[in-house]
């Protein structure tokens, strides 16, 4: 997310998606674009030579001496306060051969089957010379800060008036994508997925570009130009200042998609409220119903209310004091 004051890195789309991981998840090698590009990694005759000298001995050490790994790992972890971290800094297939190879060795040996052995010993003698070679190669990481320089703009790259804008266009994006409409489907979820993305670079860059020239400017300008200075920096100052109200509006024109999809995002929550509201009347009308027959059951109730209410006042009256007859009684 964006805070309030700094955007964050922004990464040209046509990166690979593999790629662009690498960099985000490696923001410590990242090169600005204002910057000139990383060069390549090119060791020197002493690192060549502690290579060539180091890496056999390496792997002599680890893949063919039985048990070497488990010197290697007290030694190394004598200073530690885990000693696990000592053996688990090579990795998992490191560690794996680090146990088991040595124990097959040794399993191989005490069987009498010395030839197996042998044959195993250079097996993990190449084994761990091809993995400490691809141990000091360039890391990925680095590999595509320094390939995809310039594809990728850092906060630096942005003056304070430029990083204003790109924050701006930033939270427009991240209002439309994190929006309920957008996830419901109800704007064009797919366009947006691939058009934000490609605006905002497109954005940041001439924003990234802006901030080179007004630098630029500053450091070659005189600070009292004359006035045939002036007039040849004029046409200049009007060229950047074009652009910049070139890509304000189109900013604007993102804000502007972000307020729409967060009036989207109150109909669409209007409409669940209804939604909800009516899926309920199924309910009201059963009430309804019983309503209706509590009515019909009031009217049965009170024909048998009277009923009752006649035969106690027979009772009550003439025939009360035990002369009236059974039948008389029966009738009511």
């Amino acid at each position: 997310m964006t805070d309030n004051e700094h955007p964050r890195t922004v990464y040209d789309p046509d990166i690979p998606c593999r790629e662009r991981a690498l960099l985000a998840a490696a923001p410590e090698r990242l090169v600005p674009a204002s910057l000139p590009a990383p060069a390549a990694p090119r060791p020197g005759l002493r690192t060549i030579v502690a290579r060539a000298l180091g890496i056999p001995l390496l792997a002599f050490f680890y893949g063919v001496l039985p048990g070497g790994w488990i010197r290697a790992f007290f030694l190394l972890s004598l200073d530690e306060d885990d000693p696990l971290d000592g053996v688990f800094r090579w990795g998992r297939t490191a560690v794996l051969a680090m146990i088991f190879l040595p124990l097959a060795q040794i399993a191989l040996l005490l069987a009498g089957a010395g030839e197996a052995a042998a044959v195993l010993a250079a097996a993990g003698f190449t084994g761990w010379t091809v993995g400490a070679l691809r141990r000091l190669r360039e890391p990925d990481a680095a590999r595509a800060a320094r390939r995809h320089h310039g594809r990728y703009l850092l906060p630096r790259d942005f003056d304070a008036d430029a990083a204003r804008l790109l924050v701006r266009t930033q939270r427009a994006a991240d209002a439309v994508l994190g929006s309920e409409a957008h996830r419901a489907g109800l704007l064009d979820a797919v366009r947006d997925t691939v058009v934000l993305p490609r605006q905002e670079w497109a954005i940041a860059h001439a924003l990234a570009e802006h901030t080179r020239l007004r630098r630029e400017h500053r450091e070659r300008c005189p600070e009292r130009p004359s006035p045939r200075v002036r007039g040849l920096l004029e046409p200049q100052r009007r060229a950047l200042d074009l652009s910049v109200r070139s890509v304000t509006a189109r900013v604007e024109a993102l804000e502007d998609y972000a307020r729409q999809a967060r009036d989207t995002d109150d109909a669409y929550r209007e409409w669940q409220s209804a939604r909800r509201v009516t899926e309920r009347n199924a309910a009201y009308r059963d009430l309804l119903a019983e309503t209706v027959r509590d009515d019909l059951a009031r009217e049965e109730i009170g024909r048998l209310t009277g009923g009752a209410r006649h035969a106690a006042s027979v009772l009550r009256g003439p025939f009360a004091d035990g002369h009236a007859s059974t039948g008389e009684i029966r009738g009511i």
